[in-house]
């Protein structure tokens, strides 16, 4: 485990698996580095992942106020500790991180996977506002079972596998506030890309994230999707393997 200290002064911890050429992974809302522990035995091989908890859980510190600006830099940070121009790989939130950032690093290639991001008429929702109800009255877990079933397509939460013993309820508060930065977070009609970019999705994923998808290969020169049969938002960790392969292929 390493740390790097951000902007703010956040202490931003992460971690390395394997050698060669520098992949940044970027998790989503509910989740820590460790959801990209599969995806890691498939790529550890042959590239380096740098895989950072997120501001506000895990191993990293938090700072007095949030916002996605915050987050930026704490990318930042990290790719102060790189060498090389890396590629950045962002699952949910964290492929929306990497959107907000692309105009203020420098990467080789992007790999977005259901990037939490709003169009059209999902731009209504009201997600954040639900959450803080829940939270208001002290339902910390319904929070959370609202968030991974409207938020991640899960029909019915309570029924994982880790539900509810396992349940990240310590990391509703954030998930209310990342929420809240996803319906601000409004797609460029020209995002600042110009690297490679796979976007990925699979058959399950929820409905707003994969219109999301295929609006934002729609204004990208140089994007294309690549979607996978039988898979849900969380095919990084279910379908590591299939996943794996894809990225790899990408970039080379």
């Amino acid at each position: 485990m390493q740390t790097v200290t951000s902007a703010d002064g956040t202490p931003i911890a992460y971690e390395r698996h394997g050698d060669g050429p520098p992949i940044i992974c970027l998790h989503g809302s509910s989740a820590d580095r460790h959801s990209f522990g599969p995806l890691a035995e498939h790529l550890a091989g042959e590239y380096t992942l740098v895989v950072p908890d997120r501001r506000g859980r895990g191993d990293s510190g938090d700072g007095p106020s949030y916002s996605l600006a915050r987050e930026v830099e704490d990318l930042q940070a990290i790719l102060t500790q790189i060498e090389g121009t890396p590629t950045v790989f962002g699952h949910s939130f964290g492929g929306l991180l990497a959107l907000a950032a692309m105009p203020d690093i420098e990467v080789r290639e992007l790999v977005l996977y259901e990037p939490a991001v709003l169009v059209g008429d999902h731009r209504d929702d009201n997600l954040a506002d639900r959450l803080e109800d829940r939270l208001g009255a002290g339902e910390h877990r319904e929070a959370l079972r609202l968030f991974i079933e409207e938020a991640g397509g899960v029909p019915d939460a309570t029924a994982l596998p880790w539900w509810p013993e396992e349940a990240p309820v310590d990391r509703v508060d954030t998930v209310v506030r990342e929420s809240r930065a996803v319906e601000e977070y409004r797609l460029p009609a020209k995002p600042a890309i110009d690297v490679p970019t796979v976007l990925l999705t699979g058959e399950y994923g929820p409905e707003h994230l994969r219109d999301a998808l295929f609006t934002l290969e729609d204004r990208l020169s140089a994007g294309r999707v690549r979607a996978f049969d039988g898979v849900g938002h969380m095919g990084i960790e279910s379908a590591a393997e299939r996943v794996g392969n894809a990225v790899d292929t990408f970039l080379k």
